[in-house]
């Protein structure tokens, strides 16, 4: 391949799609690693079905994982696609409509028998009928061609179809003018323990890559230079995997050991399965029958002096809402990370949502405040994650951590901190038991101390029934219920001191502001240096901290004669800000289990400064 047969772009989207067998979720991720490994930055995608066993051949069954990669900054995991990866009809037909004109299509041409045409709904073969005019089409049987490269391996058939998407990720390493090295020492650690399986893999990536090199179809390969990254060790990291890293060195510099008290749910398991390994720092976890066992073990936890985590989504958040109540009463320092995931009830489980905002600060019964933040970005999740940690311990309060479901199971580049520049996290104890009472104040936080159980002098009580002020035995009387009332919710406006002023990309004053949280940060910046490059004034400003909000957020809102605020929800925090400072704002809301667009805010900011809104 000659060096005039290269085109080296800035970034580049791509889409792999399959039925959810056909190992898209694999490959995708593996893509990541290399792309990141060489440099680029990235940001991704993954979207699966939320049946576990949806029809195969169907478009309810086709999994994705998009990728973007770039030279310059990644904030998204791309709007249009440059290229997609279809290994079935039901896979084409899913992801086409976010194909560019002219973009690139590889497909596996074994897949478009009658069969799979009616799977998915074709009347036609789209491969034969001109549909596919508009993009550059490759139709390649991979099934044969993986086939004929594995007729040595001695597998069943059942065995070789399943190596086809190593095939095709050769296909598309080829394409990106990467080597395969790194994938093949992937594929030898991953079936270690399968050397045979491990071998059809190998010799199916090294024909679809050989298949490229060899064939005349393709006219040139794509480059990618390296991104300019700050300085640093950097890794691949998954954003529920950055929380599980946040919790276990908050727990490390905090000099606490770490119990996670959880019960399976998608999108938040891997939080679970990721601390399971880390149990040479002192991590302990434990998989509960249900969500209410999850949260009470980690109360328990708490008050037996560890730092406590329980992770979980919406419909997990809804059942551990009277044990947060409880955490709350007994000022047990407690992480609540909740994985956003489309509702109502179950909903779409394996979809990404904000709309658990409103119920993280009002879900529970009397006047229950709890510490909330959210996660921007996949890499941000590790901060996020820490910082919990760290009020949590300070303050003596149970955090709510939301994270975004796509942002939880998306990945990026992360630079490794040095762990001794984290913040210190000094829990806050009491050593005198001749002054000791439970429910005595610290007198910046308002935190009790954190007495442990068993140790001479520092028995108390604890449980859901109101506190006295100070003693912290169980009181009815009137005026104590509404001082500690107040007393809980001025804790938790004392946050305020820890949150940073507000900074703001953009313009400091103006004509509109966008005001978002959580994983609309990529979108929301994308589109405002989109319309920056354009010569249009917008600023943009994305919270971490929801409650409390930060203390300065008034005079800067009051900087801007508009204020958009997008969310994937019906208007969540629109709510809470005009509630909270009497300010109007204009809601962008769409909940179709999908991360918002650049594009789409993009549009909706022209339209706010040509006066259409």
């Amino acid at each position: 391949m000659s060096a005039q047969s290269i085109k080296t772009v800035d970034e580049v989207t791509i889409h792999l799609a399959g039925d959810s067998g056909d190992g898209m979720q694999l490959v995708g991720h593996e893509l990541t690693n290399i792309m990141a490994l060489t440099g680029s930055d990235v940001g991704t995608l993954p979207d699966y079905p939320s049946e576990i066993r949806a029809p195969a051949g169907t478009v309810a069954g086709v999994s994705g994982f998009r990728l973007h990669v770039g030279s310059v900054d990644v904030h998204t995991p791309g709007d249009e696609v440059d290229v997609l990866l279809a290994m079935n009809p039901a896979a084409l037909k899913a992801s086409i409509k976010a194909l560019k004109p002219n973009g690139v299509i590889i497909t596996n041409m074994g897949e478009f028998d009658e069969k799979g045409l009616k799977l998915a709904g074709y009347e036609s073969n789209p491969l034969m009928d001109g549909s596919l005019d508009k993009y550059q089409t490759f139709a390649v049987d991979m099934n044969k061609l993986t086939k004929e490269a594995l007729k040595s391996t001695g597998l069943d058939p059942k065995s070789v179809a399943r190596c086809t998407n190593f095939f095709a990720l050769g296909m598309t390493l080829w394409l990106f003018n990467k080597t395969l090295d790194n994938t093949i020492e992937f594929i030898n650690e991953k079936f270690a323990k399968k050397p045979q399986i491990a071998e059809a893999n190998r010799l199916a990536l090294e024909a679809g890559y050989t298949y490229c090199s060899h064939s005349e179809s393709f006219a040139f390969k794509y480059e990618i230079p390296s991104a300019k990254l700050k300085p640093g060790t950097y890794r691949n990291l998954v954003g529920n995997e950055a929380v599980a890293l946040g919790c276990a060195a908050a727990a490390q510099r905090s000099g606490l050991n770490l119990f996670l008290g959880s019960y399976p749910i998608t999108p938040a398991t891997e939080i679970l399965q990721a601390l399971s390994n880390l149990k040479e720092f002192g991590v302990k976890t434990f998989q509960a029958e249900d969500e209410i066992a999850g949260i009470c073990s980690a109360i328990g936890a708490a008050y037996a002096g560890s730092l406590a985590v329980t992770s979980t989504s919406g419909p997990g958040l809804c059942l551990k809402s009277e044990a947060i109540g409880l955490a709350v009463m007994t000022e047990l320092p407690i992480v609540i990370v909740d994985v956003q995931r489309a509702g109502p009830s179950t909903g779409l489980p394996t979809k990404t949502e904000q709309a658990d905002l409103l119920q993280s600060m009002w879900g529970r019964n009397g006047e229950s405040p709890v510490a909330i933040l959210s996660a921007s970005c996949p890499s941000d999740c590790f901060e996020c994650a820490y910082e919990a940690c760290r009020i949590a311990v300070k303050y003596m309060t149970p955090v709510i951590l939301l994270l975004d479901g796509y942002i939880g199971n998306g990945a990026e580049p992360w630079k490794i901190p040095n762990i001794n520049d984290l913040p210190v996290i000094t829990p806050y104890r009491h050593h005198d038991a001749h002054t000791f009472e439970p429910y005595m104040r610290h007198p910046e936080t308002l935190a009790r101390p954190w007495a442990l159980p068993g140790t001479k002098g520092f028995e108390h009580r604890v449980g859901g029934l109101e506190k006295k002020h100070i003693v912290g035995s169980v009181s009815h009387d009137p005026d104590n219920h509404d001082f500690m009332v107040k007393l809980r919710a001025e804790k938790i406006k004392k946050i305020e001191s820890e949150i940073p002023p507000t900074t703001v990309y953009g313009p400091e004053s103006g004509e509109l502001l966008v005001l978002g949280w959580g994983g609309t940060y990529g979108a929301i910046r994308t589109a405002v240096e989109t319309c920056e490059r354009k010569g249009l004034k917008v600023t943009h400003l994305h919270l971490r901290w929801i409650n409390p909000l930060p203390k300065d957020l008034l005079p800067v809102l009051k900087r801007f004669k508009k204020i958009l605020i997008p969310e994937i929800n019906m208007g969540q925090l629109s709510r809470i800000i005009r509630s909270e400072f009497l300010i109007d704002t204009i809601s962008y809301n769409k909940v179709r289990g999908l991360p918002l667009t650049a594009r789409e805010i993009q549009t909706r900011i022209e339209e706010i400064l040509g006066g259409k809104l």
